[in-house]
This record gives C-alpha cells, structure tokens and sequence, in this order.
C-alpha cells in the first residue's frame, strides 16, 4: 500500500506600518486553526516566484501593497500524518493601514509586541523567539 505524503510551502508578511504589525484572525470554520491569530500570507503556486506571490496573498488577503524588504526566518510542522508545511516569513513594509479582509479573515489588528504575545498562538510566538524577531528595532 502506497501513502502519498505533500509538502506544502507556505509564505508569510510580518508586515510593518508605523512600528506596529498586522496580524490576523482566521475564519472560525477554517480547516486548519479556525479562529486563530496569524500573520498574513499563503501557499505558494508552482514556478511562482517567491516575492510575487507573497506580494499576491497579501494583496488578496488584506488589500495592502507592501515592499519586501528581508527574509526573517523559515519553520516548518506538520499539519496532518500526511502533510508537512514550511513556511517562509519575511519582513515587509507597507505605507497604509487600511484592510480590506477577504473572507479567509474575520478581524486583524496593528499590534505592539504586548498584543502580539496575547494574540498569536503559542507555535507563532516560539518561532518569534527562537529568531530574535521581537528585537526588531523598527517594531514597538
């Protein structure tokens, strides 16, 4: 009996405006961590480039043109017994605040590090941590 295994690579903007991030809330019914605080992004299309298509999740998810400026750190867990996700996070910029959520979302938030550690789940915040990402000098 074969068992097919995926590898799915996901990409995420920490997106900075005005020395605070954005950060979302999934849909409640969503498959995976429904309800829960994330940064804003998605999976990659095959032979897309990496910058394009961050820059496409995040014009489709919140409405915002960003400038990637770095990559922060990369991670990786799996969802299923099947699935393993690596997600790419990158550091972004943004000169608006202004969202407009699809319907993958139900609420965001510009957040200070304080509000970040109440929000974001506990995975999120150990990978903040281990990759030195609250020390951010731009980020309050």
């Amino acid at each position: 009996m074969l068992i097919y295994s995926e590898m799915v690579v996901v990409l995420k903007g920490f997106i900075l405006h005005e020395g605070k991030v954005l950060i979302v809330q999934r849909a409640n019914d969503d498959e995976v961590g429904g309800g829960t605080w994330e940064l804003v992004g998605g999976q990659i299309y095959f032979g897309e480039d990496l910058e394009a298509a961050l820059l496409r999740e995040i014009q489709e998810e919140v409405g915002l043109d960003v400038t990637v400026e770095r990559i922060l750190y990369a991670t990786t867990f799996q969802t299923h017994a099947t699935q393993q996700v690596v997600i790419l996070t990158y550091l972004c910029k943004s000169d608006h605040h202004e969202v407009v959520l699809s319907e993958e979302h139900i609420d965001y938030c510009w957040s200070t590090k304080e509000r970040v550690r109440e929000l974001l789940p506990p995975a999120i915040l150990h990978d903040f941590e281990r990759n030195d990402v609250f020390s951010l000098e731009e980020w309050v």
